[in-house]
């Protein structure tokens, strides 16, 4: 069975060495996140999911969720148990506004415990993960009364939460929507249709499931200016507050996935059910576009997640398994043959996965404290420089997080050989559960063109060039450390890449939409290497000062600084060819006739 230990001493590294959030204390909720708390909730975190979570995800994927004949669901196993001491030891709370139960920790904390979570068992965490976006929804949106009746119990994890966007005739594009949002005499609406691919939508975790649904109210406008969001329970609440009567809302069946088999993805049929608008009608959009990109967020985690998980056990198998001898010579003449780890590619395969998953977690971390610093910040004009970097990344931590994590899911297969595609050593369960991270949230395709459509252009083009004063300060202090600029320089290329790229968007995007089209996705890896780049340049500086300060960790810290290096000789130099094929532009991929694309 796989193991896996969650990688605390690197998130203590980046949120307390790199990040430096002690340094904060002043504001609001970093008060409370001292050096001793952050190792402490990072310690605790990783052996709950270490020694909870991770056993059960082999056995949860196997058994799967199961759907009674009266609708309800049934989780794997443990599941139920693990939920409950999830809940009582408050992981669900720890960034939660304290108003309504929750700790006030810094959401960048809260990101490296979610990454725990979804290395060790990433269906169970997607229950209280998905929770938490609704939280954000309602936070943002909902009214004090709606708030008030919801959210103190979803904020413990007593009652869990789900998003319904998602129907038969539509995905991406959420115009198509037909569900329908009768107005009711009582101010409440009656909500009618089917909603497909529902994670977490019915299971036995929670004593309530509160879904976030997107309708139509009766004149509401085509397209997506006429969707409204609601509040709908699976029970509805007595007097006194608790659960009572089941509401018009039934999972009608489960469906047969991939992958992520503990989580149960329902077809959920709404007859009538009651439901209360959350903000205003027709534009329910917006509230839940908060929920989407706190889901694409915790997505791009989940594709660093798999990804630390099955290098985790490429890297056992590596040191354990002997194969051939190393070219150079035995490296273990005493052994008829030396272990895996002797052959470069194997060596390459394993480097790979360490640059991405350590570089991801830097950037997903900073993602963490870009949330914090968009409503914490001491002036607005921080506040706002935050989110713009938030919404510049986003696209790129959820498509390239989750490409890349996927690659190194497969890699790491590979190197366990004809034993990686047996079902009993569960690295074939790593590759299915990354799988749908690519799909879900919005496909991979349709956040490269977020970024390219959206992201570039919104307020005049600010927050990529927020982005760009951001790289060349930290190529600049670099760059003085001759230690480091030989890493300065190869990044330095990626970025000059980069910005030309951008330049040739600007001009040859808005003269043929098509260019931007064929252009974005390449964009989008393009825009990864630089981002991550960024991150190594800043714990490549870190670690330099850490061995020059004599710290008694110093082959953690060389360990990181060869990592660096590896990451710049071997990742950066995909920027030029990126760029380039990027140039080429539309023409050839929109030459071929539609009649053509079938064969015979």
């Amino acid at each position: 069975m796989p193991s896996f230990v969650a990688p605390s001493r690197d998130s203590r590294f980046i949120i307390n060495e790199v990040l430096r959030i002690g340094d904060l204390a002043n504001l609001p909720g970093f008060e409370g996140a001292s050096a001793d708390i952050v190792d402490a909730v990072i310690e605790e975190a990783g052996r709950f999911a270490s020694e909870v979570l991770a056993p059960l995800n082999a056995p949860g994927d196997q058994q799967g969720c199961s759907r009674q004949q009266d609708g309800s669901v049934t989780t794997p196993a443990g599941f139920k148990e693990a939920h409950r001491q999830f809940r009582e030891s408050g992981w669900g709370t720890l960034s939660a506004p304290e108003q309504f139960g929750g700790q006030g920790l810094p959401h960048v904390l809260g990101f490296a415990v979610e990454e725990f979570l979804s290395s060790a068992n990433m269906a169970f965490a997607m229950y209280p993960g998905l929770t938490g976006g609704a939280v954000n929804a309602l936070l943002a949106k909902g009214s004090p009364e709606l708030q008030q009746t919801w959210l103190p119990k979803m904020v413990a994890n007593q009652w869990l939460g789900t998003m319904n966007l998602t129907e038969p005739q539509c995905g991406t594009d959420l115009g198509l929507i037909r569900t329908k949002a009768e107005p009711q005499a009582d101010g409440s609406f009656a909500i009618t249709g089917t909603k497909i691919f529902i994670s977490a939508g019915e299971h036995d975790l929670a004593e309530n499931i509160i879904h976030l649904v997107l309708a139509r109210t009766p004149d509401a406008p085509e397209g997506t200016k006429g969707i409204s969001l609601f509040v709908v329970p699976k029970f509805l609440l007595g007097d006194d507050g608790n659960p009572g009567e089941r509401n018009a809302v039934m999972c009608g069946a489960i469906e047969r996935k991939m992958g992520i088999h503990a989580n149960a993805t329902c077809v959920m049929n709404y007859d009538g059910a009651k439901g209360w608008l959350v903000g205003e009608e027709n534009k329910g959009l917006a509230a839940m576009f908060i929920m989407m990109n706190s889901a694409r967020l915790g997505v791009g985690i989940q594709g660093l997640a798999q990804a630390e998980a099955a290098y985790q056990n490429g890297v056992a198998y590596a040191l354990d398994r002997r194969q051939g001898r190393a070219l150079t010579g035995p490296a273990d003449p005493a052994e008829k043959a030396d272990t895996l780890m002797v052959h470069p590619d194997v060596r390459r395969m394993l480097m790979d996965a360490r640059a991405f998953t350590e570089g991801m977690r830097a950037l997903s971390l900073w993602a963490g404290f870009l949330v914090d610093l968009t409503h914490k910040a001491a002036s607005e004009e921080e506040r706002v420089a935050a989110d713009d970097l938030l919404g510049l990344l986003t696209p790129v931590i959820k498509g390239y997080g989750t490409d890349l994590g996927y690659k190194v899911a497969t890699d790491m297969q590979q190197i366990w050989g004809g034993h990686g595609y047996i079902v009993e050593n569960g690295m074939e369960q790593f590759v299915r559960d990354a799988r749908i991270a690519m799909i879900y949230e919005g496909a991979n395709g349709v956040q490269a063109m977020d970024l390219v459509g959206r992201k570039l252009a919104k307020d005049g083009g600010r927050a990529v060039q927020a982005f760009f004063a951001e790289v060349e300060k930290e190529w600049a202090a670099a760059n003085k450390d001759e230690r480091l600029a030989g890493l300065a320089g190869s990044f330095a290329k990626a970025n000059g890449e980069l910005q030309t790229a951008t330049m040739w968007l600007m001009e040859n995007g808005l003269a043929n939409p098509d260019n931007a089209g064929a252009a974005a996705y390449d964009y989008m890896h393009l825009t990864g290497i630089v981002a991550l780049g960024l991150m190594w340049l800043r714990m490549a500086r870190t670690a330099t000062a850490a061995i020059d300060a004599g710290s008694d960790e110093k082959p953690f810290y060389e360990a990181k600084l060869i990592t660096a290096r590896y990451f710049g000789e071997r990742f950066t130099p995909e920027a030029g060819a990126l760029r380039r094929k990027l140039e080429a532009g539309a023409e050839a991929v929109m030459a071929l006739p539609e009649g053509s694309f079938a064969r015979g």
